[in-house]
């Protein structure tokens, strides 16, 4: 079940820093870099937050 929530967190990471990535610097860098630097920051971003909030909520 915890990797369907990791998974869900991949997904939507990845999706929202590259929605944030165009919008931030679609216009110097071109929409597609923008795209894939926003969704790999994004993911790097995510990934840790779920794990934490999932381990919290192992332990309580």
């Amino acid at each position: 079940m915890y990797l369907v929530y990791v998974l869900l967190a991949l997904v939507a990471g990845a999706i929202g820093g590259a929605v944030g990535g165009i919008k931030v610097g679609g216009e110097h860098l071109g929409n597609e870099l923008a795209a894939m630097m926003g969704g790999a920051y994004g993911v790097l971003s995510a990934v840790p937050g779920i794990v934490v909030a999932l381990i919290i909520l192992a332990i309580f």
